[in-house]
């Protein structure tokens, strides 16, 4: 019988290879954590799309090495997010080694240990997560790694840190404008920007100077929605412009209050433009 490692070996392989084009230094980010560190005991709850959740058939942590949601409090519909959608976020934002990751929504810190891996040991993961049965298992889990802390609270109620990278794994209608204020020059932030409810897409918004920003879709994405995150008004705002045209149009973010003709969406003293960064 197969070894776990030979089960994580392909999992990573296959997450990333599925994800995006030929990355090795993510694959191995994906194959040097255990995933069955971070999401509890089996038998564990497997989300589906229309069924609810499906109990794997043992704990075998075997079976945790695939491309599956794992619910982590499944009646509150908190889960392990999809591991190929995380390899293809993770691609996009490209995490390097010495970087500072602000990383919020960090849930039982799985995916804030595959960033632990791959900023290494001269980097740093700064990992928020508000709900409190959460951030203690985080805490715990990720208490092994020097290069990582833990805060219980949110990651958008105050100033954060200056960041090179600030993945989101929480849902909003609007980039917020504490992360965009912490990305040093060249940072990156990514996150679900979508309604209140519904789909919406994973945003990669890049500060290329004091207030120039790249920004382009990168995939379709559902999330939880971000605690302090909600706005209804921008929500529908959002919702329109999903209907009206394509969000792959999308490419750089304004700081202003003034959209020209170009713009895709706009909220308060933000917006979104199908032109590129100004000069």
């Amino acid at each position: 019988m197969n070894s776990i490692r030979d089960f994580r070996n392909f999992y990573a392989r296959y997450v990333v290879g599925n994800s995006t084009k030929p990355n090795e230094r993510l694959v191995a980010a994906f194959a040097a954590v255990e995933r069955e560190h971070y999401v509890g005991t089996g038998p564990w709850k497997v989300s589906t799309l229309y069924s609810g959740y499906l109990d794997s058939v043992s704990d075998d942590p075997r079976q945790l090495y695939q491309d599956v949601l794992i619910g982590l409090i499944p009646e509150r519909h908190l889960n392990n997010g999809l591991p190929s959608l995380h390899a293809r976020c993770l691609a996009a934002s490209n995490p390097q080694s010495g970087d500072t990751v602000l990383h919020i929504g960090a849930g039982t810190g799985y995916y804030t240990a595959i960033l632990a891996e791959l900023v290494g040991s001269d980097g740093k993961v700064i990992a928020y997560e508000i709900e409190t049965e959460l951030a203690d298992r985080a805490r715990h889990n990720l208490s092994h790694l020097p290069n990582v802390q833990v805060i219980g609270g949110s990651g958008c109620a105050a100033a954060l840190p200056p960041a090179d990278i600030i993945y989101v794994n929480a849902s909003a209608p609007q980039p917020m404008a504490v992360w965009l204020d912490a990305l040093k020059p060249g940072g990156r932030l990514i996150f679900p920007l979508t309604p209140n409810k519904g789909v919406g897409c994973m945003l990669l918004v890049t500060r290329l100077g004091e207030a120039r920003y790249a920004a382009a879709a990168v995939s379709g994405a559902a999330f939880i929605p971000l605690v302090g995150g909600g706005n209804d008004a921008m929500s529908e705002v959002l919702t329109a412009a999903l209907k009206k045209q394509s969000v792959a149009l999308v490419k750089s973010l304004r700081r202003n209050k003034n959209p020209d003709a170009s713009v895709w969406c706009a909220g308060e003293g933000w917006w979104l433009s199908t032109s590129e960064p100004a000069e």
